[in-house]
């Protein structure tokens, strides 16, 4: 399975909006420039992310996005199934008639165990997470990241 620009884009574009959570109100130019995401593109996928609100907008000469939720209760699963649907290895297993095989299919249990494995780790991993760990391997203020952990009520030890 892999996945499409949209979700790897739209997860990039989440963890930008977590990153400067505490400092208001985002554009989508200034994340699509961060992120070296297309704006048009980001456009249609904060859609997406709006509806499903996980996102909201603030209108005015200030304005852009902010997350609608803190980061430590948004996963990857949250954002990902938003924009790429189910996590699917085989179509058997979004529609039993795809595969006349359905019933007696021996990989099937194989997939079954693969998407449930997958649909874990992405429950997870949250927003406060992978902001963690880029502030950890970019060597972030410690004070900072502490601060930002406290806002989303996530502290990290």
């Amino acid at each position: 399975m892999k996945l499409s620009t949209k979700g790897r884009y739209g997860l990039k574009a989440m963890f930008e909006l977590s990153l400067t959570h505490s400092k208001g109100p985002v554009s989508i130019k200034t994340i699509a420039a961060k992120q070296n995401i297309p704006e048009q593109y980001l456009e249609q996928i904060f859609s997406k992310l709006k509806k499903a609100n996980l996102i909201k907008s603030v209108r005015g000469a200030q304005g852009g996005y902010l997350l609608s939720r803190k980061a430590s209760e948004i996963t990857v699963y949250d954002v990902l199934t938003v924009l790429e649907g189910p996590v699917s290895i085989s179509d058997c297993l979004l529609d039993k008639d795809s595969c006349e095989n359905s019933d007696s299919c021996v990989t099937k249990l194989v997939w079954e165990k693969m998407r449930d494995a997958m649909d874990n780790v992405m429950k997870s991993i949250t927003l406060c997470d992978m902001v963690n760990n880029y502030n950890e391997t970019h060597n972030i203020n410690r004070l900072e990241n502490d601060i930002y952990c406290l806002m989303n009520n996530e502290i990290k030890k």
